[in-house]
């Protein structure tokens, strides 16, 4: 009994050095975490997953935790160690690791066959987005599926930054504004993925708390407005729902779930010839 309790805590412990790093940073990046949660099932199978565009490693460590062999890209060293760190730190070492690797260059990855990719908010700072798609479905195994999130073309900036001007050269930040229904279903179709849902996340209060945050970052400091802002961040997923319900005030990300058949489409098996 006292070692299933050790245990017990050991996890409990993991899960809570994971979360601390997903609320360090603004209201939405826990908004993404919590919509690939519900779509990511807890594994005890030796399933791969690609985290592309990783970041600080957040959701490769939290992928981890819920079972998977997690691996995070991304092009920044400085980063990548970080979240190595981060990892050893959440008891997760043996499931994660990090690699410097660019996704516009995804094509030269050489690992495939993976059972889940990420990909969060990363494809908006790519200007062959479509490059980016076919990669990613050619790294999927059949069956295999892709959760995506990127800025709702049609949010409300939150800062002055929002409203642009997006870049014509990708120097890390924004080459585009986001994306809209019809531009993630063609995007798709190019990559030979089938959709299984979109949708959206980050809604009116989690905007403007981030709004918040951005405010006081540059007054008072990265630390001080996380401890300012810290008592806010349980109203998003409690009344987010219900304004949504209520309004039609546009969510910050839009969100997408798509598939590699398991089998070819006739028109894939024509185009592939």
């Amino acid at each position: 009994m006292p070692c299933r309790a050790s245990y017990a805590t050991q996890q409990r412990m993991k899960r809570i050095r994971a979360n601390l790093n997903l609320i360090f940073g603004d209201t939405l990046v826990l908004d993404r975490w919590r919509w690939i949660n519900r779509r990511l099932p807890q594994t005890n199978e030796p399933l791969k997953l690609l985290d592309v565009g990783c970041g600080s490693g957040a959701f490769t460590i939290k992928s981890a935790l819920k079972g998977y062999k997690a691996t995070g890209l991304s092009w920044d060293a400085a980063n990548q160690d970080k979240a190595a760190r981060r990892a050893s730190s959440c008891g997760v070492k043996e499931l994660c690791s990090f690699n410097i690797f660019d996704a516009r260059e995804l094509d030269h990855y050489p690992e495939k066959d993976y059972d889940v990719i990420i990909n969060c908010e990363n494809i908006e700072h790519i200007i062959n987005d479509a490059k980016l798609m076919r990669d990613m479905g050619s790294h999927l195994k059949p069956g295999g599926y892709l959760l995506l999130t990127t800025p709702n073309f049609f949010y409300r900036s939150i800062s002055h930054g929002d409203n642009g001007p997006f870049l014509k050269e990708e120097t890390g930040w924004h080459v585009k504004r986001g994306y809209i229904k019809t531009e993630l279903q063609e995007l798709c179709e190019i990559a030979g993925l089938s959709i299984e849902e979109i949708s959206y996340c980050s809604g009116y209060t989690s905007q403007k708390i981030t709004g918040i945050i951005r405010m006081l970052n540059s007054t008072i400091g990265t630390k001080l407005a996380w401890l300012v802002t810290l008592p806010l961040r349980i109203i998003p997923p409690i009344a987010d729902p219900l304004i949504e319900a209520l309004t039609n005030y546009p969510n910050f990300s839009i969100c997408l779930v798509a598939c590699k058949p398991r089998f070819p489409s006739k028109h894939q098996k024509s185009t592939s010839r």
